[in-house]
């Protein structure tokens, strides 16, 4: 019997498997976003043991594991180590069978450390012992696991007001494997929290050398960190958001607003709203001026369980689907920047799966005719960074938009050896389309046009987009 991870894994028809290993299989990895640390990156890091690669920060796993009825302890607690850690991940592994944590760990182990056994209680000694002693090898450090992967691109995920020092180490370094900044500025429109958003501001105040009066003076200060970050080679930013925000306003409103938060104030939800339209458009302007990329992931309801962030922090596994309404706010968020010709590249991840048609459909509303693809439809995303849901996001491009211009996969992970999801993906996509043309839905003969689209969606499409 073949190994579950083998060369046909997912590839359930002949012209799937050419299609894969003839038209993706080997192509260069461009890894657009992802939350991996440029600190890790700039020093080279080593990893003690496959515990701690794979779990030191892993809200995925972390989930399964809670719900496998594993105590916090050794999910994410201080006074167990990684070797605990990893036993009770090796107990949840057969529970995740049908989650696509059981494809990816099995993934991971196969690409990453070349072991084709199944991950469970009776395997657990012994693959420990092999992976970790792997990772004692200089071409497992961070850096080696990039080149390992074939990795061509990396864009990190940055606040305005970091410093960029590991981003310029890394470049001063040599380091073939392009790491660049992505452009995050969440925590400049979030004035929720009023004492948290001063504490924020006085930083950005400081690393721009701006004193911030005023909302003019406020974007003024960002501007000054824009064209930094531009300087250290970023082209594209970031938005986690909840919805889009299009209200109408004026400057002196939204003056008015800032100053109220800015004295300790707690804003209305209208007064927050309108606030955040104002940041949206004024920060896409400057990507449009700079013809970066802009990217927004939206539809999260994040840190739902109040016990679990005070005690971990956000980012450790209580986030989930929300179920906002966006078509409208879109439309005119997008509108009012077309409008102006400040509209550039942009891409849109929901975390609804609901809202598949509706995005492939925005999407085409504001198409320019001259870059393909302008305005795209995001991978995957999240809870659906699988493969029911990378389908759906296909069949739904497919349908109302054209797939051959998708720029393809990202990992969005923080971890080293997340880098077979592209594979996942790739052969997810390839099995989509042969799978077409063996039910005679695409010409089997033209399997070379086929081809090339394979090619364009899992490489060429991104490095022509971000111009890599």
């Amino acid at each position: 019997m073949k190994d579950y991870i083998n060369e046909d894994f997912l590839l359930q028809g002949e012209t799937a498997r050419r299609l894969y290993h003839e038209h993706s299989e080997g192509f260069p990895i461009i890894d657009y976003h992802c939350h991996l640390s440029p600190e890790a990156i700039a020093t080279d890091r080593r990893f003690e043991d496959l515990g701690q690669i794979w779990l030191e920060g892993d809200h995925y796993k972390w989930r399964a594991m809670r719900t496998n009825g594993i105590n916090e302890r050794y999910v994410t607690g201080r006074d167990t180590s990684f070797r605990e850690k990893y036993d009770r991940w090796a107990e949840t592994v057969p529970m995740t069978m049908r989650n696509p944590l059981y494809a990816w760990t099995h993934l991971e182990l196969k690409r990453v450390f070349g072991v084709g056994k199944l991950l469970k209680p009776e395997t657990a000694a012994e693959i420990w012992e092999e992976c970790t002693a792997l990772l004692q090898q200089p071409e497992y450090s961070a850096r080696g696991l990039m080149k390992k992967f074939n990795v061509e691109v990396v864009c990190t995920t940055d606040d305005p007001i970091d410093s960029l020092e590991h981003h310029k180490a890394i470049k001063n370094d040599g380091f073939e494997i392009k790491v660049l900044p992505a452009w995050r500025p969440d925590k400049a429109m979030s004035p929720e929290d009023p004492a948290r958003f001063i504490e924020y501001i006085t930083r950005l105040e400081e690393v721009s050398g701006t004193e911030i009066k005023g909302f003019a003076s406020l974007i003024e200060a960002l501007r000054t960190r824009h064209q930094y970050f531009a300087d250290a080679g970023c082209v594209l930013s970031d938005h986690g958001i909840e919805q889009f925000h299009a209200d109408d306003y004026t400057d002196k409103e939204v003056g008015t607003i800032l100053q109220k938060v800015l004295s300790g104030t707690r804003l209305s939800a209208e007064e927050i709203s309108k606030f955040k339209s104002a940041m949206l458009y004024e920060l896409a302007i400057m990507d449009s001026e700079r013809g970066w990329v802009q990217q927004f992931h939206y539809g999260a309801i994040r840190n739902n369980n109040s016990r679990m962030l005070a005690r971990l922090g956000p980012d450790t596994g209580y986030d989930s689907i929300g179920d906002f309404t966006v078509a409208r706010t879109l439309a005119k968020f997008l509108d009012r920047l077309d409008a102006g010709s400040k509209l550039t590249k942009t891409i849109l991840y929901n975390l609804n799966p609901r809202d598949n048609e509706l995005i492939a459909t925005m999407i085409g509303n504001f198409q320019d005719g001259e870059t393909p693809g302008k305005i795209q439809f995001g991978a995957g995303w999240w809870f659906l960074d699988q493969e029911t849901g990378m389908i759906n996001q296909l069949n739904a491009l497919s349908l109302m938009g054209l797939l051959s211009r998708f720029v393809g996969m990202l990992t969005d992970s923080r971890s080293f050896i997340s880098y077979p999801r592209h594979e996942y993906f790739r052969r997810i996509l390839c099995n989509m389309l042969g799978d077409d043309v063996e039910k005679g839905k695409l010409p089997g003969s033209e399997i070379g046009t086929l081809g090339k689209m394979v090619e364009m969606i899992s490489y060429y499409n991104a490095k022509n987009y971000f111009g890599f």
